[in-house]
């Protein structure tokens, strides 16, 4: 098993629905979870470090448990279904007896983040869902962007994107430049 860190809340560009961003210690995987825009609130919340006027659902959850002497020692991802995440509680109680209850991921994110429990998942999990993060390319490639950006005219980024389009043809399909576009004003 392999312990997780929530990384954040994105949107997802084609969607535009929430995802939570799990990722592993070494900074390379990143699990992406789709959720909806309660449970992103429900993790935001989590995340934040102001506490809400009244107690919402997790902190009520949170609160509950600790009244009964529960504890939660950790959720696991354990598997994913038909493109849906599975996920557990695992529970201790005041005798020290271990229970299981079943969880929707991210219930489970938000009610470990208000109670500082780790968020486990299995290799073959982060295996089959993660996709590769390069903190420091990432880094320096938004570093690049920022310089180029800082350092470039719109008129010369007009300029080099028509040029751009000139060469790759009137599709953007890498064909070959229509020597009559140019003379016809079809750029």
């Amino acid at each position: 098993m392999v312990e997780m860190r929530v990384a954040g809340i994105a949107l997802d560009a084609a969607s535009r629905s929430p995802i939570v961003l799990l990722r592993d210690p070494s900074g390379r995987r990143q699990v992406p979870i789709w959720i909806d825009q309660a449970q992103a609130q429900n993790i935001l919340a989590g995340l934040g470090s102001t506490t809400p006027p009244r107690p919402l659902s997790h902190d009520l959850m949170a609160a509950l448990m600790a009244v009964g002497g529960v504890s939660l020692e950790r959720v696991v991802i354990h598997s994913i279904e038909d493109a849906t995440f599975r996920a557990v509680l695992k529970l201790s109680d005041s005798d020290g007896e271990i229970s299981e209850l079943d969880c929707r991921p991210s219930d489970a994110i938000a009610l470990a983040l208000r109670t500082g429990s780790p968020i486990w998942m299995l290799e073959e999990v982060v295996a089959d869902a993660s996709i590769a993060v390069d903190s420091e390319a990432d880094a320096e490639e938004k570093a690049d962007f920022r310089r180029f950006i800082d350092q470039v005219s719109p008129a010369e980024l007009i300029r080099n994107l028509s040029r751009a389009q000139r060469q790759d043809g009137p599709d953007g399909d890498d064909s070959a430049p229509n020597p009559d576009a140019a003379d016809s004003g079809n750029t």
